[in-house]
């Protein structure tokens, strides 16, 4: 269940989501939104992001997500957020 934060969040970044109907937009997964922003969004969007979940667990999204067999994140997006989260980490 997302939070009124996160459904404001998401229906402010609406055009990220173009293929999803209206209706279903705020009940996005929290995978789902995680991809989106972190392949799509700007910096201002990250850091949003993270106020909104926690660093911690997107990058644990993350990490499992770049795990799988199937990855949708391009090389670069792949490699930023693994630095980043390496020296977040520390």
């Amino acid at each position: 269940m997302n939070s009124n934060e996160i459904k404001a969040f998401i229906n402010d970044h609406g055009a990220l989501f173009w293929y999803i109907p209206e209706h279903a937009k705020e009940n996005i997964s929290l995978n789902l939104l995680v991809e989106t922003i972190l392949q799509y969004g700007d910096i201002p969007d990250v850091k949003r992001l993270f106020e909104l979940i926690g660093i911690e667990k997107v990058a644990a999204i993350f990490n499992q997500q770049i795990s799988q067999r199937r990855c949708n994140y391009k090389p670069r997006t792949i490699h930023y957020f693994k630095l980043y989260f390496s020296l977040n980490n520390s």
